[in-house]
């Protein structure tokens, strides 16, 4: 007997340890909420009341609180009271004041004081829905994420914990040590934690420092990359703008794609083209494509074209220049001229013009191997010809004064030559009128220096010195090699106008009273109702499908 009664011992004691090892394996498998433990426990009909300690198990994930309604039959849970979810198969954790868990659809609705962390990301809110089967976790009411370098925050949004992707919306805000960033959509990858926008974004740094985009833009938290779309970046001494702009922090440096404009507000310069590079550090700038410079004066402007454009500013006054080649066209007031390359010094405003220059004032057509001219009052004040200098005037009736030598320089006043003086092998030749009508002969000239007079672009006077060898040919006697000095070439169809600088390029006017998001207030919407949380969740859903459609 008492070996029969060992035997049904050992049998029931082995039965209960394998259903006991069996319960343990499912904990992680089965579909249904497990009670771990409690310190109290009520029964009202099918739901179950769990008080004090409660430890609840679902598919290896572990829930605690203070309390809790379990209704066995739905497989739900209401739980109340220093609620925490852990995961640490997906490391997935949450706390709360309260969480509806649902075991079929593992549907979690957590509220109130929500913390949910993933590695070393965390997200706050007060009203979270978390699908642990997908790894979604959606809020609906002003969120924040904070990691190891930002701090983003928005209205609504959406962690997707499975591909470390966090999809913000409306009044989305992202913070860290050097900038703050505003957009309506940004998504954020907690990985290499970069983030994309769609839409206006506007940047503000620390500095001052403003960073816009209209058309979104890509920003790498941790490398501080940035690259807008239809972009600018604007500081103390300098804005950059671009079709496509990208921007190395680190590097200070620059690159801008399609209708570029580079500003130097220290100079009050600004230069376009359809490729542009600054190095903010060394004020070193290259423009190409189509180049346009736009020099402000209070009275005018300054328009010089070419195919490429260097700018350098620096401390150091000497350093201050600006280069443009080849084929450099440029336009001043009254003022016109042509050349290979220019060079601009800013230090003393004056530009240089290099490979068969040319320069037109008024009626005036003046030339040399090399040319350059004074700015002085936001006007021109001097140009010095050097080697082969020639000057043209043309008169009332369409003859041509000439005047050339060795070198020149011309004076000017309101942005009109008022003076000419030719040093060195000096020759002139000047059509006498009577009334600015009548034509009474020409006066040729030769000597060592000679001093031409304008007034009003008319030639007035001409003085000479030194040894003059001078001529007069009544109009009955003139041939056509007596209206011509040695070397006369009217070239006028060459001369800039600025219908030619629009052909070249015309900048885009800039809308000074765009919209910024840092103008606007922010503002909480109140707490959405479950039928506007499944509306939301419905058109995320179809933005997400619609965007993996695209090829």
């Amino acid at each position: 007997m008492l070996k029969k009664n060992f035997t049904y011992l050992y049998i029931f004691l082995f039965l209960t340890l394998s259903l006991k090892v069996a319960q343990a394996q499912n904990q992680g498998t089965t579909r249904t909420i497990q009670i771990v433990q409690a310190d109290r426990l009520q029964a009202a009909g099918a739901i179950q009341r769990l008080i004090d300690n409660v430890i609840m198990n679902h598919q290896g994930t572990i829930i605690h609180c203070d309390s809790a309604y379990f209704y066995e039959k739905e497989n739900k849970a209401k739980l109340f009271g220093h609620v925490k979810i852990d995961n640490p198969k997906d490391t997935v954790t949450s706390t709360s004041r309260y969480a509806d868990y649902d075991g079929n659809t593992q549907l979690v609705k957590i509220r109130d004081n929500v913390v949910f962390k993933k590695s070393s990301t965390t997200l706050y809110t007060d009203f979270l829905d978390y699908n642990r089967k997908t790894g979604i976790a959606d809020y609906f009411n002003s969120g924040k994420v904070v990691d190891s370098t930002n701090v983003l925050t928005s209205q609504t949004g959406r962690y997707e914990t499975q591909i470390e992707k966090i999809t913000f919306r409306d009044n989305v805000i992202l913070v860290n040590p050097e900038y703050t960033l505003k957009s309506n959509t940004l998504f954020y990858y907690t990985e290499p934690k970069t983030a994309e926008t769609e839409g206006l974004t506007n940047i503000l740094s620390t500095k001052g420092d403003e960073l816009n985009a209209q058309k979104g833009s890509f920003y790498d938290t941790q490398n501080k990359l940035f690259r807008f779309y239809e972009g600018d970046v604007e500081n103390e001494t300098s804005r950059v703008i671009g079709k496509e702009l990208f921007y190395d922090e680190n590097k200070k440096y620059y690159e801008a794609k399609e209708d570029v404009s580079i500003f130097n507000k220290e100079r009050n310069i600004e230069v376009f083209g359809d490729f542009g590079k600054y190095w903010e550090e060394e004020k070193y700038s290259e423009v190409y494509g189509k180049a346009l410079v736009q020099k402000y004066f209070e009275s005018d402007t300054l328009f010089m074209t070419a195919d490429t454009l260097i700018s350098k500013d620096s401390e150091l006054v000497e350093e201050r220049r600006m280069l443009a080649f080849p084929n450099t066209r440029l336009i001043k007031g009254e003022l016109s001229g042509r050349a290979d390359s220019t060079v601009y010094i800013y230090s003393d405003s004056t530009i240089y013009l290099y490979g068969d220059p040319l320069l037109w004032n008024n009626k005036s057509q003046i030339s040399a191997d090399s040319i350059h001219f004074l700015i002085a009052n936001e006007d021109i004040d001097r140009a010095f010809l050097k080697d082969n200098a020639f000057a043209i005037t043309s008169d009332t009736i369409a003859n041509f004064n000439q005047i050339k030598g060795r070198e020149m320089t011309g004076f000017f006043a309101e942005g009109e030559m008022t003076k000419l003086d030719v040093e060195g092998n000096g020759e002139s030749l000047y059509f006498a009128l009577e009334n600015d009508t009548t034509l009474q002969g020409v006066n040729t000239l030769l000597c060592g220096k000679i001093i031409m007079h304008f007034e009003k672009g008319n030639v007035s006077s001409i003085n000479h010195t030194i040894n003059p060898e001078a001529s007069f040919i009544p109009p009955h006697l003139l041939k056509e090699e007596n209206t011509m000095l040695e070397g006369f070439v009217w070239r006028i169809e060459e001369k800039p106008s600025m219908e030619m600088i629009n052909m070249w390029r015309t900048p885009s006017k800039k809308d000074e009273n765009r919209k910024n998001l840092f103008n606007e207030p922010n503002i909480r919407i109140p707490y959405p109702d479950e039928d506007e949380i499944q509306t939301i969740i419905n058109e995320w859903v179809e933005k997400e499908s619609n965007t993996s459609k695209k090829p």
